[in-house]
């Protein structure tokens, strides 16, 4: 998706075709030859080319994940002063009360409805997908990770 097309719900997620299309089916491929290898050739050159082949595929996972944290922690961040903002005084105190997965659901959410998406989600106990398939007014996000 360029960064033209309006985000909306059904296209917002996001695919890194380097790491996506490329490194995960190479590093697939290199264990699943492995394990054939080591079938036909046993030994322990071979079942350690098996190990070595999970360990990349582990460290591949591994190192996806581990941004993807830092930007859930982010979002919650900037969702927590987002809303600390837009909401009104006496109901501040209930933002804490929401979840990683809620406020990472409400980032998609525009600043007009933000807010009662966030009461609902608190009512409700809605979860990231519940809450942006109630957005009228979407926000787009083109820098995530």
């Amino acid at each position: 998706m360029s960064e033209t097309t309006p985000q909306n719900l059904k296209n917002h997620g996001r695919l890194d075709p380097p790491f996506h299309f490329f490194l995960v089916i190479i590093l697939l491929a290199n264990f699943v030859v492995a394990v054939v290898y080591l079938i036909r050739v046993p030994g322990f050159i071979t079942a350690w080319l098996v190990v070595l082949s999970m360990a990349a595929l582990v460290a591949a996972s591994r190192i996806r994940q581990y941004p993807l944290k830092v930007q859930d922690r982010v979002i919650r961040l900037e969702e927590r002063l987002r809303l600390h903002s837009l909401a009104p005084a006496e109901w501040r105190g209930q933002i804490e009360r929401l979840t990683e997965d809620q406020l990472i659901g409400l980032r998609f959410a525009g600043d007009d409805e933000v807010v009662e998406l966030a009461k609902q989600a608190l009512e409700h106990n809605l979860n990231r997908k519940q809450i942006k398939e109630r957005i009228r007014s979407w926000r787009a996000d083109y820098w995530r990770v």
